[in-house]
């Protein structure tokens, strides 16, 4: 290779790679690319040129072209890392958000703190007293089996009790065998099953959340509710450990003066059954309109565990009793705080929110 072609392809290293140093932005960087490696560029000019040399010296000036080429698309990817960690390093500072800003007294409308929504504070404060009472807290998936919903609860198909559940099923598997939860029910189910393969029986536990049916929102309905029900297996179980569980949390939650009764009932999960009712929250057993002047309010259902749900469960009905209850909480804090309509609940009206 003669002198001053050599001369000239080591000119094009030392320029372009002081053109990649001088590069201060990706943006510039891409141009500089498209000076060094273009159809108009100076590499582009030189390879053209290479067809005027005799062959061994085209055969030279090509593999120093292709190093210098090579060499320079190294420096570009390189430059280019350092510049977009730094454009990036920039981007998120400008986007931070100062959390120790001060909110300046000459602000006209105070900045409010958020809470939680009224049906949370309720479903937190039950927890509570039960926990107090010494159940545990337990939780379940909201999507159930067919099994888990209905069957194991002494509900087989076709069972009259299950039309009044408005099932909402899901498009999983074979028709009508995966749903929405209607009720906290199956969380008693997996805790009984579990307690069996564990060994671990008793079980004193509560079971919160969200259950979903085709209901019409109205005053007093929701399509999507919250239920708590509560469940106790142990030995020696009776219908009055029932009766003395629902009154001591009455009065827990509600106060002194507050009683329960309860009144006979049927589900087939539970034999016998009752609906429990308690002294009304806003006349205090005076009699008013939200009792319909009866001084009495129902809450919800109990009654104890049907040994065909022990069977189900693994468990031997012949040693074991236990009972069953529950009620639903957006109820429980539409009485307790005399809201006129349940559809409050979900409307996000921060004028109702921001009372609780």
């Amino acid at each position: 290779m003669s002198e001053p072609i050599e001369s000239d392809i080591e000119q094009i290293l030392r320029e372009g790679a002081a053109a990649i140093a001088a590069a201060a932005s990706t943006d510039d960087l891409a141009q500089v690319e498209t000076e060094l490696f273009g159809k108009r560029s100076v590499l582009s000019g030189a390879h053209r040129s290479l067809g005027s040399l005799d062959p061994e010296q085209r055969k030279e000036a090509g593999r120093r072209l292709h190093e210098v080429r090579a060499a320079l698309e190294s420096q570009v990817a390189t430059r280019r890392a350092v510049l977009a960690d730094a454009e990036r390093a920039e981007l998120l500072i400008a986007d931070r958000l100062d959390l120790t800003e001060v909110i300046s007294d000459q602000v006209r409308s105070p900045v409010s703190r958020g809470h939680l929504h009224l049906v949370s504070q309720t479903r937190d404060e039950l927890e509570d007293v039960f926990a107090g009472m010494g159940f545990e807290v337990a939780e379940g998936p909201e999507a159930e089996t067919d099994w888990y919903n209905f069957e194991a609860l002494n509900m087989p198909p076709d069972h009259p009790a299950r039309g009044t559940f408005d099932t909402m099923y899901l498009d999983i598997g074979e028709p009508e065998t995966v749903l929405l939860r209607t009720h906290t029910s199956p969380v008693q189910i997996h805790l009984m099953e579990e307690a069996v393969r564990q060994g671990t029986l008793p079980i004193h536990a509560v079971m919160p959340g969200k259950c979903f049916r085709l209901d019409t929102p109205d005053a007093t309905h929701l399509p999507v509710f919250n239920q708590i029900e509560g469940l106790v297996v142990d030995r020696g179980i009776t219908f009055g450990d029932l009766a003395g569980t629902i009154q001591t949390f009455t009065t827990a939650y509600f106060g002194e003066g507050m009683r329960s009764r309860l009144r006979p009932a049927y589900f087939p999960f539970t034999e016998p059954s009752a609906e429990f009712e308690i002294t009304c929250a806003i006349c205090r057993g005076e009699g008013c309109r939200t009792c319909s002047n009866i001084g009495w309010v129902e809450l919800g259902g109990c009654g104890m565990v049907d040994p065909a749900v022990f069977v189900a469960v693994g468990i031997d009905p012949d040693v074991w009793s236990g009972f069953a209850f529950g009620f639903g909480i957006d109820r429980l804090a539409l009485m307790r705080h005399e809201v006129p309509d349940m559809r409050l609940f979900i409307e996000n009206d921060i004028r109702f929110l921001s009372q609780f």
